[in-house]
């Protein structure tokens, strides 16, 4: 059996139906489509062409997995020579976006620190206020940011699984987007206010409660450390990302400390809000990028890496196509992406059409195309001509 990986299937009732059909084929009873995983089994006698043929009626792609767990994309030979050029290959994050797709005890541990991050971060709006300290209330606002990101990402990730119905009909994998754009509005709301709230303190610094700082700063990088290990025992992608943030919250915190110990035996005040400046200035420059990428997605821009005016001039290079319009492409999700296209060609010929659209189809692969629309029209005036 050769094993191939399926990209473009989003529905557990269409796999079946689609295995159902390939079973339906001359020696094809072994044939297997496991949906959860995305791979297809395919028997070495099987009928190439008859299985592209169903597959491509489904706009569903196979990427055949080889023995040293490369890749060995099925495509036709003329597609093959332009479908490096147009598309940048780069993996794509999401600094707020998590994947809670791992194992159950991955899970628990996950909420285990979304528990401790946000009770942590309110307790710090409390106690940042008592104690007159906006490198305090800086750093809650960071930490209610995580808290917020990880919450979210699970309550909308769960939405976002759902399957394709009558009303979304690419399906629910936008909402995961949800959780991290209002993430990224809160935490630049929350960190312009702590900037202006910092800036006068410059200029005429308060006392803080140093010896309350110091306390809260030993029990935070006590809470964060915690969290970082419990994370960092962890193996999924996912528990390895917000290790990250953990970490990020104990150096912020190791900093407070360091100016508690200093206004213990100074009274140097405008480190605090130096200190907050510093925090606030971290979490915008994570924060608006983060903001202006998702927002981009929403308002369906060109996925970012992508060249799709190279992209253009490559499906004009296709036997039988001599002119393109209305080439949109955007992202779904950030990941998964979707073209439209309309192209001219000069034939007639329905076999040859086909094999122009599939060319274009594995053309645009690299650039994560699961959803495409590819019409055609016969030029009549190039016959004329």
């Amino acid at each position: 059996m050769n094993q191939y990986t399926v990209r473009g299937l989003h529905c557990a009732n269409c796999a079946k139906n689609m295995e159902a059909r390939l079973q339906q084929l001359k020696n094809g009873e072994t044939i297997r489509l496991n949906y959860s995983t995305s791979h297809l089994y395919l028997p070495e006698e099987i009928d190439m062409q008859a299985v592209k043929r169903i597959l491509l009626s489904d706009e569903v792609q196979i990427v055949e997995v080889t023995q040293n767990d490369g890749e060995s994309v099925f495509k036709s030979e003329h597609a093959h020579d332009h479908l490096e050029k147009g598309i940048t290959k780069k993996k794509h994050h999401h600094a707020q976006e998590h994947d809670f797709t791992g194992s159950s005890k991955a899970v628990k541990n996950i909420k285990i620190v979304f528990i401790l991050n946000l009770t942590f971060s309110i307790a710090e709006f409390i106690l940042g206020a008592l104690f007159n300290s906006a490198a305090i209330l800086s750093d809650a606002v960071h930490d209610l940011g995580d808290s917020l990101s990880i919450g979210l990402a699970l309550f909308f990730q769960k939405i976002s699984t759902k399957e394709a119905n009558e009303r979304y009909s690419f399906g629910h994998r936008r909402f995961s987007l949800l959780g991290a754009l209002i993430t990224s509005v809160i935490l630049i709301a929350g960190s312009i206010l702590v900037i202006m709230n910092s800036i006068p303190l410059l200029v005429d610094p308060q006392p803080v409660n140093a010896n309350g700082m110091f306390w809260l700063s030993i029990v935070a990088i006590g809470i964060n450390g915690y969290a970082a290990w419990l994370i960092s025992r962890g193996t999924s992608k996912n528990e390895k990302v917000l290790n990250l943030h953990m970490l990020e919250d104990v150096l912020g915190w190791i900093g407070i400390l360091i100016v508690s110990i200093v206004l213990n035996f100074t009274d140097w005040f405008i480190l605090d809000p130096i200190l907050s400046l510093v925090i606030a200035s971290y979490i915008l420059s994570k924060a608006i990028p983060g903001l202006l990428e998702n927002a981009a997605i929403f308002l369906e821009a060109v996925p970012k890496g992508v060249d799709i005016k190279a992209l253009e001039n490559n499906v004009k290079l296709i036997d039988s196509v001599h002119a393109v319009s209305h080439f949109h492409m955007w992202s779904i999700d950030g990941e998964e992406n979707a073209v439209a296209i309309t192209i001219y060609v000069n034939t007639e010929d329905t076999k040859q059409q086909e094999q122009v659209k599939e060319e274009i189809r594995y053309l645009i692969k690299d650039a994560n195309v699961t959803h495409s629309t590819i019409e055609i029209v016969v030029d009549k005036e190039f016959f004329i001509q």
